[in-house]
């Protein structure tokens, strides 16, 4: 027979059809990709995914597995790659604190049961506990249309395990999914996450998707972030997991996983603004609900009700400490209740568990602001809390009497950071704007600060009070100048102002800021003595005690121009730039200064940062 006319990888299958698995065996492996917690950089677990069937002459996992399945062997290299990827997972230090996600072929889901079934008692001899593992169910095959899946779903959560839909916003029967089914964790696919920070329309609905999902009591893995700013844009927008290159790619050698990616957590940190800048409201209105472990029997759940008779409700947490949902009071007495519906309670195998009688609740994490909590709580119609965690695992809850506080104390605080005098934002809330508008690629932003000149001796000759009319003055104009549009206008402090603004052009902006110099300039030599004006200024002490000439009041305006496609997520790099900038406003004749970041933070867009390494 001649060889020589057939392609290697044609026969490398020849030859591997004879005896597949057992090849499979040999060269096919196990990397782990992590999974990461964006709060703190904390690995929360590790995906599973093939590698090594190119040796078998495959160009993919996924051209792979269709030739096994085309040869009836599905079920057999499943099961010894699953098992293989639990031995390895149990050598991971604190393995129990983490979560294998394992891909679920849809392929197997008639045969689900016996699938999990024998992971189940491999789990046990590798002392993995079922809340360890997840099973994704990919969105680019309808796994709703097999008669089967319900079944599998409801005896996999009975079993413990968790449930992940995987590629959302890439499949077709997603919908059907959440309507019907419980599940643990939306992996939103690649295609949403590609250029996020670059794009409105992907980050509306990536924001809608986090939303929507945390108040199913869901959490949201951001997938195929291979860049800062792609993650730092799902970090801004809720993303409670990421996973992707950026973090580090998959690794066969269990010696090189990393465990902890701490420098996640500082990227785009801003001391006292920011993300978690509300945690201290939410801690103060949280309550430390007492939870049910899921493979607690119904005995421990009526003496928790007989013991706390205000209580309607408690959360329920798997083995590692996840809210799987809560357990209501209302729902056993629809049991109770019912004839033969204490017999049926008192049923050995319900007995054994309660996840049945477990239902979905909103849950979000500690970290997430105010705005986050309040578009849970106008989505949660029929819940009575929001689940609070910290590091992915159970806090307390926040009730809808604690809700309606914590806006009110929300509202308080922005009242006392706005500044009294001209009731404008003050420097938590540009932080805020810094950080959220400095990852927004997708436009043009001008970060402008104002600053007036001789401020104090004008204050010195004429006093406090008519120094409150000048910053008043320069409030009022601000606003009217800057009616339309995207603008955010904050106050310093003192005679310092910032304005922010989006999707202006640079000729719109340079002719507003123009006119807002000059105009104050004309309104505040009304505020000098007619022979002051005359003179075109004061005479007073310089900082040294020295007499000088003052010329009348003006305010300089350095503007930081951030081009659509270029990250602002160094602050202080930004702010040392805008330094260098109010000094070169001050020295021009017109008082308007226009300048960018220089030298490698001006790369657009921002080059891929490993933290793998």
């Amino acid at each position: 027979m001649n060889l020589a006319h057939i392609p290697v990888p044609e026969l490398l299958r020849r030859f591997a059809d004879r005896d597949l698995i057992t090849l499979a065996r040999l060269v096919v492996a196990n990397a782990f990709q992590p999974i990461v917690e964006m709060a703190s950089g904390a690995v929360f677990g590790h995906e599973s995914l093939l590698r090594g069937v190119d040796r078998l002459g495959f160009s993919s996992p996924l051209d792979f597995l269709d030739h096994v399945h085309a040869r009836g062997q599905l079920m057999e290299l499943e099961q010894f790659t699953a098992a293989r990827a639990l031995s390895k997972f149990a050598t991971i230090p604190n393995f129990r604190e983490a979560t294998l996600f394992l891909n679920l072929d849809v392929r197997l889901i008639a045969d689900g049961e016996a699938f999990a079934g024998a992971l189940l008692d491999h789990m046990r001899a590798n002392g993995i506990p079922p809340s360890s593992v997840c099973f994704e169910l990919s969105e680019r095959f309808d796994n709703t249309s097999i008669p089967e899946f319900a079944a599998l779903v409801t005896y996999m959560r009975q079993a413990g395990f968790k449930l992940a839909i995987d590629d959302y916003g890439a499949g077709h029967g997603e919908m059907n999914l959440l309507c019907d089914y419980q599940v643990d964790y939306l992996k939103i696919d690649r295609h949403m996450v590609a250029g996020i920070d670059r794009h409105a329309r992907k980050r509306h609905l990536f924001r809608n998707t986090v939303n929507m999902a945390h108040a199913l009591g869901i959490r949201i893995i951001a997938e195929g972030v291979e860049t800062e700013a792609e993650y730092l844009t799902c970090r801004d927008l809720g993303a409670d997991l990421v996973q992707g290159w950026f973090i580090a790619r998959p690794e066969l050698d269990i010696e090189k996983i990393r465990h902890s990616f701490p420098e996640l957590a500082r990227l785009g940190f801003v001391p006292g603004g920011g993300r978690g800048g509300d945690e201290t409201l939410i801690r103060r209105q949280m309550e430390t609900v007492p939870a049910i472990r899921e493979d607690d029997g119904l005995d421990r759940v009526f003496d928790l009700f007989r013991n706390n008779p205000s209580q309607t409700f408690f959360p329920v947490l798997n083995a590692n400490g996840e809210p799987r949902g809560v357990i209501r009071e209302q729902t056993l007495k629809a049991y109770i209740y019912q004839p033969f519906g204490r017999d049926l309670l008192t049923n050995p195998f319900y007995r054994r568990s309660i996840s049945r009688f477990v239902e979905s609740a909103p849950v979000i994490g500690l970290d997430a602001d105010a705005d986050q909590l309040a578009s849970i709580f106008t989505n949660m119609e029929g819940n009575d809390c929001v689940l609070l965690t910290e590091n992915m695992r159970y806090a307390g809850v926040v009730s809808p009497a604690a809700m309606v506080r914590l806006f009110n104390d929300k509202r308080v605080q922005n009242a006392r950071e706005q500044n009294p005098l001209t009731g404008l934002p003050g420097n938590r809330a540009i932080h805020e704007h810094l950080l959220e508008r400095g990852r927004d690629t997708g436009r043009q932003r001008f970060f402008c600060y104002g600053d007036f000149d001789h401020f104090k001796p004008f204050n010195d000759v004429y006093g406090f009070s008519r120094g409150d009319m000048a910053i008043s003055l320069f409030a009022a104009q601000m606003r009217r100048l800057f009616l339309e549009g995207e603008v955010f206008l904050g106050h310093i402090g003192g005679d310092d102002f910032f304005i922010g603004t989006v999707d202006m052009s640079r000729d719109q902006m340079e002719a507003t800021l123009s006119r807002l110099i000059e105009e104050f300039a004309a309104d505040a030599a009304g505020l000098y003595s007619p022979e002051d004006r005359e003179r075109g200024g004061i005479d007073a002490e310089d900082r040294a005690g020295k007499p000088a000439f003052f010329p009348l009041l003006r305010c300089s305006m350095a503007v930081l121009e951030v081009p659509e496609g270029q990250v602002l997520a160094d602050i202080g790099l930004a702010s040392r730039r805008i330094a260098e900038l109010k000094r070169e406003a001050k020295r021009a004749e017109s008082g308007l200064v226009f300048g960018r970041l220089e030298g490698a933070a001006a790369n657009i867009p921002p080059p891929p940062l490993s933290l793998a390494g």
